[in-house]
């Protein structure tokens, strides 16, 4: 009796965690979203199919696990395309145009990367410059410097190494879907299982009772602003590989997916707030999203008008999810 008594238990325990995951309803809609285009289109749920949409997801879905850091510590940073377009740039001007061995080329555009990282950082954290002022001039600024770099046309970078780890695949899953798997492992570690994690949230929750607690607010911002800058070069370097060539002209809209899947996930505009489980479902939902739309031939200005239909749906729902949580 006592043992049913415990089990029963357990089993509400286990109910009621479910029913307060923030995330279940976000996990519901994509299951209706894979059910829908699984009806409409035969080829959706292959497994050929459903590789394609991981490996084009780690394209935005690597900077989108970054840009949750970002959003939770009360910044954004809409760059990240520009600083993927000028990463592959680099990689072609170091390499084709000037000899440098791959691997140091590598190193130095993630270096680069980092500092222009670490320099948004700065003009947030002494100057007072907020994040959606600086990453703008960077959008402009960055890519117009990649189109300056390379004339606009792309550099082929010959080496068939480098293109393995772009397209290549181990076991039969594509690279870039491993490489979308460990950023996700290595983010939720950082948030969840280190100081500098709990300290991102305790800044994005209050920036001015972070620092009476004595977390160092500024560093802070800095190094999300450094991640950011590194997984939007990563992202760059990966669609270099798939190309095979420093192109100026990739990434456009990286910025755009990556927010999206970030707010839908469930990541609060305001800071504080956010969870990488979210949003890795936000960055399945997008790709599952644009993969169908795909498949289905819809116009590709009408699948515009749907991304920007969805992310405002999504952003009226996460205004709504803070106000309730405020006011309960």
């Amino acid at each position: 009796m006592i043992e049913t008594t415990q089990s029963t238990t357990r089993w509400r325990h286990i109910v009621d965690r479910v029913r307060g995951w923030e995330s279940l309803g976000l996990l519901i809609v994509l299951v209706v979203l894979y059910a829908v285009l699984a009806f409409a289109s035969p080829i959706f749920l292959t497994v050929g199919n459903q590789l394609a949409i991981l490996q084009n997801a780690a394209f935005f879905g690597i900077v989108a696990f970054a840009m949750t850091l970002v959003i939770v510590a009360g910044e954004i940073d809409i760059s990240v395309g520009s600083m993927a377009a000028l990463s592959s740039s680099l990689l072609g001007v170091f390499v084709v145009q000037n000899g440098v061995p791959f691997v140091w080329a590598v190193v130095l555009v993630m270096l680069t990367a980092v500092t222009i990282g670490a320099f948004t950082g700065v003009m947030r954290s002494y100057f007072g410059v907020p994040t959606f002022i600086s990453t703008l001039a960077l959008y402009l600024g960055l890519r117009g410097l990649a189109q300056l770099l390379t004339n606009n046309f792309p550099l082929p970078i010959p080496s068939d190494d480098f293109f393995y780890w772009g397209d290549g695949r181990i076991l039969g899953i594509p690279v870039a879907a491993i490489y979308l798997v460990v950023a996700a492992v290595v983010v939720a570690v950082i948030a969840k299982k280190t100081v500098f994690g709990r300290s991102v949230y305790a800044v994005g929750g209050n920036s001015k009772a972070a620092t009476l607690s004595g977390i160092p607010v500024r560093r802070v911002k800095i190094v999300v602003m450094m991640i950011s800058a590194l997984a939007a070069s990563i992202a760059g370097l990966l669609q270099s590989a798939q190309l095979s060539s420093g192109n100026s002209t990739i990434a456009v809209g990286l910025e755009f997916d990556a927010i999206a899947a970030t707010i839908i996930g469930g990541t609060a505009l305001s800071g504080g707030k956010g969870t990488v489980i979210g949003t890795i479902i936000g960055v399945v939902f997008i790709a599952a999203l644009l993969n169908g739309m795909v498949l289905l031939g819809v116009n590709p200005y009408a699948q515009q008008v749907i991304r920007g239909a969805v992310v405002l749906i999504a952003v009226l729902v996460n205004v709504w999810r803070t106000r309730h949580t405020a006011a309960a």
